[in-house]
């Protein structure tokens, strides 16, 4: 029996800006063979977010950046193929840090998540991993919003965002998005039930939100940081809690401006927190459950745009920068 062919993508050199054709490199190399202890996992699904961008920098952060002639980091989704641990058996499905590969090997640690049998794997990659967990955490712990109160959320066609959008709305908030274009904010509002939602490619901000948004904004649920940042800052209610989970806006740049309304967070005796959902790993069962429970009652939906082949990683890791995915982006290996 011929040996496993795994192709990779490696990266050869740190991009500037949106990543190109000579930053990283296709190959092919026999699939790795599991030691004792570990199993070997076929790939099924990429999934792309943003700060899988950050990670090709040479900058530290709460991973090690990818180093040259490494495979690109991402999270995936796939089929154990081989076993020699004992916590997998051949044809588990399982959530890991597969990276840009066909053939990954996993072993019975944080980060290889065993999924409960005939799941949907796109749900499972949308909602029941850690970009469920980083929306149902940031919005439900952090931003707590109440019946009746108005939330922000950017980004909101995306993956995260339009989820932590649907949980403010299940919570009894009025939600107003932001996104970028007609489709995508017909989406924000038609498929993923927010109450309004903000162009910002095509409309004043500002005034956008003075109208949408009356009486202030009390959560907001920020994705992309940068001027609309700063323009949510200026529209603050009294103890507002704005939730920073991520800043698009500069990834591919690597300045963060900072914001000029800053001030509102102390006249409006608001609150302004980071968080990583790592940090809130007890959490986890938690969120899906709840995640479950509101996909079941039909509160809840999500949307992914899937490109096709290992080849299309690095499209799909540009399209979250130039917009072009509706929810979560994935790339279907095998």
């Amino acid at each position: 029996m011929p040996a496993l062919q795994n192709r990779q993508i490696l990266l050869r050199r740190r991009p500037t800006g949106l990543v190109q054709p000579e930053d990283t490199e296709l190959v092919s190399t026999p699939a790795p063979e599991p030691a004792e202890g570990e199993a070997l996992l076929r790939t099924t699904y990429v999934g792309l977010d943003a700060a899988a961008r950050t990670w090709l920098n040479d900058q530290p952060g709460y991973l090690p950046p990818v180093q040259i002639g490494e495979v690109i980091r991402a999270a995936g989704i796939g089929e154990v193929v081989e076993t020699r641990c004992d916590a997998f058996k051949v044809g588990d499905v399982v959530t890991t840090l597969t990276g840009f590969q066909d053939y990954s090997i996993i072993r019975d640690d944080v980060f290889a998540t065993p999924v409960t049998p005939g799941s949907d794997q796109l749900a499972v990659m949308s909602m029941y991993g850690p970009t469920g967990a980083t929306a149902y955490m940031g919005m439900t712990d952090i931003g707590r919003p109440q019946a009746g109160e108005t939330v922000v959320v950017s980004a909101a066609a995306g993956a995260t965002g339009s989820v932590a959008g649907q949980i403010a709305k299940i919570a009894g908030a009025r939600v107003v998005g932001i996104a970028g274009g007609p489709e995508k904010c017909k989406a924000v509002v038609e498929d993923f039930g927010f109450d309004a939602c903000i162009d910002y490619k095509n409309e004043d901000v500002r005034a956008a939100l003075k109208r949408h948004c009356p009486k202030g904004v009390d959560v907001y649920f920020d994705n992309v940081g940068g001027p609309i940042l700063d323009a949510v800052l200026g529209r603050l209610a009294m103890k507002a809690r704005v939730v920073l989970c991520g800043v698009i806006s500069s990834y591919l740049t690597g300045e963060h401006p900072g914001p000029a309304n800053y001030v509102n967070l102390l006249s409006k005796s608001a609150s302004m927190q980071g968080f990583n959902a790592l940090d809130m790993w007890e959490r986890f069962e938690d969120a899906y459950a709840d995640l479950r429970r509101w996909e079941a009652e039909g509160l809840l939906v999500h949307r992914e745009t899937v490109l096709d082949g290992l080849e299309s990683c690095v499209e799909a890791l540009n399209g979250l920068f130039t917009g072009a995915n509706i929810g979560k982006m994935l790339v279907k290996v095998n």
